[in-house]
Protein backbone atom coordinates (compact mmCIF):
# COMPACT_ATOMS: atom_id res chain seq x y z
CA UNK A 1 0.00 0.00 0.00
CA UNK A 2 1.42 3.35 -1.05
CA UNK A 3 1.95 6.14 1.44
CA UNK A 4 -0.82 8.41 0.12
CA UNK A 5 -3.41 6.01 -1.29
CA UNK A 6 -6.83 7.62 -1.55
CA UNK A 7 -5.60 11.15 -0.83
CA UNK A 8 -6.17 14.23 -2.98
CA UNK A 9 -3.52 16.95 -3.05
CA UNK A 10 -3.12 20.42 -4.48
CA UNK A 11 0.36 21.73 -5.33
CA UNK A 12 0.79 25.40 -6.20
CA UNK A 13 3.51 26.08 -8.75
CA UNK A 14 3.62 22.47 -9.89
CA UNK A 15 5.30 23.06 -13.24
CA UNK A 16 8.69 24.20 -11.87
CA UNK A 17 11.59 21.89 -11.12
CA UNK A 18 10.74 21.28 -7.45
CA UNK A 19 6.99 21.50 -7.98
CA UNK A 20 7.05 18.91 -10.76
CA UNK A 21 9.15 16.59 -8.60
CA UNK A 22 6.61 16.93 -5.80
CA UNK A 23 3.74 16.20 -8.20
CA UNK A 24 5.52 13.07 -9.46
CA UNK A 25 6.27 11.69 -5.99
CA UNK A 26 2.76 12.37 -4.69
CA UNK A 27 1.29 10.62 -7.73
CA UNK A 28 3.68 7.70 -7.32
CA UNK A 29 2.52 7.31 -3.73
CA UNK A 30 -1.10 6.86 -4.79
CA UNK A 31 -2.31 10.44 -4.53
CA UNK A 32 -4.52 12.18 -7.07
CA UNK A 33 -2.80 15.49 -7.67
CA UNK A 34 -4.15 18.81 -8.85
CA UNK A 35 -1.51 21.44 -9.44
CA UNK A 36 -1.28 24.99 -10.69
CA UNK A 37 0.97 26.68 -13.20
CA UNK A 38 1.26 30.30 -14.26
CA UNK A 39 4.00 31.09 -16.78
CA UNK A 40 4.86 27.65 -18.16
CA UNK A 41 1.82 26.01 -19.82
CA UNK A 42 3.97 23.86 -22.11
CA UNK A 43 5.79 22.36 -19.13
CA UNK A 44 2.44 21.58 -17.52
CA UNK A 45 1.23 19.86 -20.69
CA UNK A 46 4.31 17.63 -20.70
CA UNK A 47 3.82 16.72 -17.03
CA UNK A 48 0.15 15.92 -17.67
CA UNK A 49 1.10 13.69 -20.60
CA UNK A 50 3.76 11.94 -18.51
CA UNK A 51 1.54 11.18 -15.51
CA UNK A 52 -1.83 10.75 -17.21
CA UNK A 53 -5.06 10.73 -15.24
CA UNK A 54 -3.26 10.73 -11.89
CA UNK A 55 -2.76 14.49 -12.21
CA UNK A 56 -4.66 17.51 -13.44
CA UNK A 57 -3.26 20.99 -14.10
CA UNK A 58 -4.93 24.37 -13.68
CA UNK A 59 -3.74 27.86 -14.55
CA UNK A 60 -3.52 30.15 -11.51
CA UNK A 61 -1.85 33.36 -10.46
CA UNK A 62 -1.50 32.83 -6.69
CA UNK A 63 -1.73 36.59 -6.17
CA UNK A 64 -5.41 36.43 -7.19
CA UNK A 65 -7.39 35.53 -4.08
CA UNK A 66 -10.76 35.23 -5.83
CA UNK A 67 -9.26 32.90 -8.45
CA UNK A 68 -7.77 30.74 -5.69
CA UNK A 69 -11.18 30.36 -4.04
CA UNK A 70 -12.80 29.49 -7.37
CA UNK A 71 -10.10 26.93 -8.11
CA UNK A 72 -10.45 25.29 -4.69
CA UNK A 73 -14.18 24.90 -5.30
CA UNK A 74 -13.60 23.57 -8.81
CA UNK A 75 -11.07 20.96 -7.70
CA UNK A 76 -13.36 19.74 -4.92
CA UNK A 77 -16.18 19.43 -7.47
CA UNK A 78 -14.05 17.63 -10.07
CA UNK A 79 -11.75 15.48 -7.93
CA UNK A 80 -13.11 15.52 -4.39
CA UNK A 81 -12.09 17.03 -1.04
CA UNK A 82 -8.46 18.14 -0.88
CA UNK A 83 -6.56 16.41 1.94
CA UNK A 84 -3.10 17.84 1.26
CA UNK A 85 -1.94 21.35 0.36
CA UNK A 86 1.60 22.00 -0.83
CA UNK A 87 2.45 25.72 -1.01
CA UNK A 88 5.27 25.63 -3.53
CA UNK A 89 4.70 28.58 -5.88
CA UNK A 90 7.48 31.14 -5.68
CA UNK A 91 9.80 33.46 -7.56
CA UNK A 92 13.24 34.92 -6.99
CA UNK A 93 15.59 37.49 -8.47
CA UNK A 94 19.37 37.52 -8.22
CA UNK A 95 20.44 41.10 -7.55
CA UNK A 96 22.33 43.08 -4.90
CA UNK A 97 20.36 45.04 -2.32
CA UNK A 98 21.28 48.43 -3.85
CA UNK A 99 19.61 47.47 -7.14
CA UNK A 100 16.36 46.15 -5.66
CA UNK A 101 13.49 48.44 -6.65
CA UNK A 102 10.16 48.75 -4.86
CA UNK A 103 8.45 46.78 -7.64
CA UNK A 104 10.97 43.94 -7.19
CA UNK A 105 10.32 43.84 -3.44
CA UNK A 106 6.56 43.85 -4.00
CA UNK A 107 6.74 41.06 -6.58
CA UNK A 108 8.59 38.67 -4.26
CA UNK A 109 6.38 39.49 -1.27
CA UNK A 110 3.20 39.16 -3.32
CA UNK A 111 4.06 35.78 -4.83
CA UNK A 112 6.05 34.14 -2.03
CA UNK A 113 4.14 35.43 1.00
CA UNK A 114 0.77 36.86 -0.01
CA UNK A 115 0.26 34.07 -2.54
CA UNK A 116 0.90 31.46 0.15
CA UNK A 117 -1.65 33.18 2.40
CA UNK A 118 -4.33 33.42 -0.31
CA UNK A 119 -3.98 29.83 -1.54
CA UNK A 120 -3.95 28.46 2.00
CA UNK A 121 -7.04 30.44 2.95
CA UNK A 122 -8.87 29.11 -0.11
CA UNK A 123 -8.01 25.43 0.41
CA UNK A 124 -7.92 25.15 4.20
CA UNK A 125 -11.60 25.99 4.59
CA UNK A 126 -12.58 22.52 3.43
CA UNK A 127 -10.02 20.92 5.73
CA UNK A 128 -11.48 22.84 8.67
CA UNK A 129 -14.98 21.59 7.84
CA UNK A 130 -13.75 18.00 7.63
CA UNK A 131 -11.38 18.37 10.61
CA UNK A 132 -8.45 16.78 8.84
CA UNK A 133 -5.64 17.72 6.47
CA UNK A 134 -1.95 18.41 6.03
CA UNK A 135 -0.17 21.52 4.76
CA UNK A 136 3.48 21.68 3.70
CA UNK A 137 5.01 25.08 2.93
CA UNK A 138 8.08 25.52 0.77
CA UNK A 139 10.63 27.61 2.61
CA UNK A 140 14.33 27.98 1.89
CA UNK A 141 17.68 28.00 3.60
CA UNK A 142 17.71 31.64 2.48
CA UNK A 143 16.45 33.62 5.43
CA UNK A 144 17.40 30.83 7.85
CA UNK A 145 21.20 30.94 7.57
CA UNK A 146 23.87 33.60 7.05
CA UNK A 147 24.18 33.22 3.27
CA UNK A 148 24.88 35.54 0.37
CA UNK A 149 21.37 35.54 -1.09
CA UNK A 150 19.05 38.27 -2.41
CA UNK A 151 17.69 40.22 0.55
CA UNK A 152 14.10 40.39 -0.69
CA UNK A 153 14.05 36.64 -1.39
CA UNK A 154 15.52 35.81 2.03
CA UNK A 155 12.97 38.09 3.71
CA UNK A 156 10.05 36.48 1.89
CA UNK A 157 11.23 32.96 2.64
CA UNK A 158 11.89 33.72 6.31
CA UNK A 159 8.21 34.67 6.53
CA UNK A 160 7.34 31.04 5.76
CA UNK A 161 8.64 30.05 9.20
CA UNK A 162 6.34 32.43 11.10
CA UNK A 163 3.39 31.53 8.88
CA UNK A 164 3.97 27.82 9.48
CA UNK A 165 4.31 28.12 13.26
CA UNK A 166 1.28 30.33 13.79
CA UNK A 167 -0.95 28.44 11.37
CA UNK A 168 0.04 25.08 12.90
CA UNK A 169 -1.01 26.30 16.34
CA UNK A 170 -4.36 27.62 15.16
CA UNK A 171 -5.19 24.66 12.91
CA UNK A 172 -4.28 22.03 15.51
CA UNK A 173 -7.76 22.33 17.00
CA UNK A 174 -9.13 21.06 13.68
CA UNK A 175 -6.76 18.13 13.30
CA UNK A 176 -4.78 19.86 10.56
CA UNK A 177 -0.98 19.61 10.59
CA UNK A 178 1.20 22.38 9.14
CA UNK A 179 4.90 21.92 8.43
CA UNK A 180 7.54 23.40 6.14
CA UNK A 181 10.69 22.32 4.35
CA UNK A 182 13.75 24.53 3.85
CA UNK A 183 15.87 23.27 0.95
CA UNK A 184 19.45 24.37 0.50
CA UNK A 185 21.16 24.57 -2.86
CA UNK A 186 19.62 22.25 -5.47
CA UNK A 187 20.70 21.10 -8.91
CA UNK A 188 17.66 22.74 -10.54
CA UNK A 189 15.02 25.37 -9.87
CA UNK A 190 15.90 28.76 -8.37
CA UNK A 191 19.36 27.48 -7.42
CA UNK A 192 20.25 27.38 -11.10
CA UNK A 193 20.53 31.18 -10.95
CA UNK A 194 23.20 31.10 -8.23
CA UNK A 195 26.63 32.20 -9.57
CA UNK A 196 29.20 29.36 -9.91
CA UNK A 197 31.47 30.87 -7.24
CA UNK A 198 28.69 30.75 -4.64
CA UNK A 199 27.72 27.25 -5.71
CA UNK A 200 31.26 26.03 -5.07
CA UNK A 201 31.40 27.83 -1.73
CA UNK A 202 28.17 26.12 -0.67
CA UNK A 203 29.53 22.68 -1.58
CA UNK A 204 32.74 23.39 0.33
CA UNK A 205 30.85 23.99 3.59
CA UNK A 206 28.12 21.38 3.02
CA UNK A 207 28.98 18.15 4.86
CA UNK A 208 27.77 16.05 1.92
CA UNK A 209 29.78 18.19 -0.50
CA UNK A 210 27.11 18.51 -3.16
CA UNK A 211 23.87 20.18 -4.13
CA UNK A 212 20.61 18.40 -3.46
CA UNK A 213 18.02 17.41 -6.04
CA UNK A 214 14.36 18.40 -6.43
CA UNK A 215 13.50 14.72 -6.01
CA UNK A 216 15.12 14.63 -2.56
CA UNK A 217 13.00 17.59 -1.51
CA UNK A 218 9.87 15.96 -2.94
CA UNK A 219 10.40 12.76 -0.95
CA UNK A 220 10.45 14.73 2.31
CA UNK A 221 7.39 16.76 1.31
CA UNK A 222 5.43 13.58 0.57
CA UNK A 223 6.41 12.06 3.92
CA UNK A 224 5.35 15.17 5.86
CA UNK A 225 2.02 15.17 4.02
CA UNK A 226 1.36 11.51 4.85
CA UNK A 227 -0.13 9.85 7.91
CA UNK A 228 3.32 8.41 8.62
CA UNK A 229 4.22 11.89 9.88
CA UNK A 230 1.10 12.12 12.06
CA UNK A 231 3.08 13.31 15.12
CA UNK A 232 5.10 15.92 13.25
CA UNK A 233 3.63 19.41 13.42
CA UNK A 234 4.85 23.03 13.33
CA UNK A 235 8.31 21.96 12.12
CA UNK A 236 10.64 23.23 9.42
CA UNK A 237 12.74 20.40 8.03
CA UNK A 238 16.09 21.49 6.60
CA UNK A 239 17.11 19.65 3.43
CA UNK A 240 20.54 21.13 2.96
CA UNK A 241 23.08 18.30 3.04
CA UNK A 242 24.26 19.41 6.47
CA UNK A 243 25.40 23.03 6.38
Amino acid sequence: MSMLDGKIAFVSGGSGAVGAAVVRVLAREGCRVAYSYNNHPETAKKLDAELGDRVRSYELDVRDGAASVTLAQRIESELGPVDILINNAGVTQVMPFALIEEKDWDLLMDVNVKGMFLVTKAFIRGMIRRKRGAVVNMGSLAGMRLLEVPVHYATAKSAVLGFTLSLAKEMSRYGIRVNAVAPGMLTDGVSANVPPKQQEEYKRFCTLGRAGTPEEVAETVAFLASDRASYINAQTVFIDGGL
